[in-house]
């Protein structure tokens, strides 16, 4: 999900009303105010909501407000839910990266003593066998995804499992900064919401005073 399906969604909310009279029209960059690193918007917090209304011509009805930054607040949701999957996904193989690599290092260790690795291998469920594995010849054969599996010296698989290593640390890092920022736009959406409605009914009873 990125800027350009959020304007497009926006865009899509507006043709709606073209059956209408006139009203504002309200692009994504009126209600966000840029975006972080890596390009999330950061939802615009609206400070006086009758200049940010009458900045538009004609000026922007409630409705229509509150509609934009529903769509918005729909929007970051998704965001949201994309980015706690890949949270969840990399939390869960950064473990196994580690235990690779615990285990090349094993296999390394064993061939500078000129010995060899006793081990266990599944056979079928629950039932395992014995093996005696050959560090002399320094091979390992590592799954890259896909069904593929190559070939690769220890000192070649301990470096690309290092670099994967420091890769999905640095993912984590970055989707749990992003996944924050994503629940912070969350919520000033929906304030702009609250405060929007709010500023609503009391311009209507406002009015009906006054016609009294």
């Amino acid at each position: 999900l990125n800027m350009a399906e959020i304007t497009t969604s926006i865009a899509a909310a507006e043709a709606s009303n073209d059956n209408e009279a006139p009203v504002a029209n309200i692009s994504l960059q009126n209600i966000i105010d840029g975006t972080n690193e890596r390009s999330i918007p950061k939802t615009k917090f609206i400070e006086d909501i009758d200049m940010f209304s009458g900045s538009f011509d004609p000026p922007a009805s409630p409705e229509l407000l509150i509609g934009a930054y529903s769509d918005l607040h729909s929007k970051f949701k998704q965001i949201e839910q994309q980015l706690t999957e890949k949270k969840a996904h990399r939390e869960k193989s950064i473990p196994e990266i580690e235990k690779s690599i615990k285990l090349v290092r094993h296999l390394i260790q064993k061939k500078e003593e000129g010995d060899s690795a006793i081990t266990r291998y599944n056979l079928a469920d629950i039932v395992y066998a014995k093996a005696e594995v050959d560090c002399s010849q320094g091979i390992v054969n590592l799954w890259l995804g896909a069904d593929v599996m190559l070939e690769y010296t220890y000192e070649e698989a301990l470096e690309l499992l290092t670099a994967k290593e420091s890769k999905a640390k640095q993912d984590l890092e970055d989707v749990t900064e992003d996944l924050s920022f994503t629940r912070n736009q969350i919520i000033t959406c929906e304030v702009n919401i609250s405060r929007v409605y709010n500023w609503d009914v009391r311009r209507k009873r406002a009015s009906a005073a006054g016609s009294n």
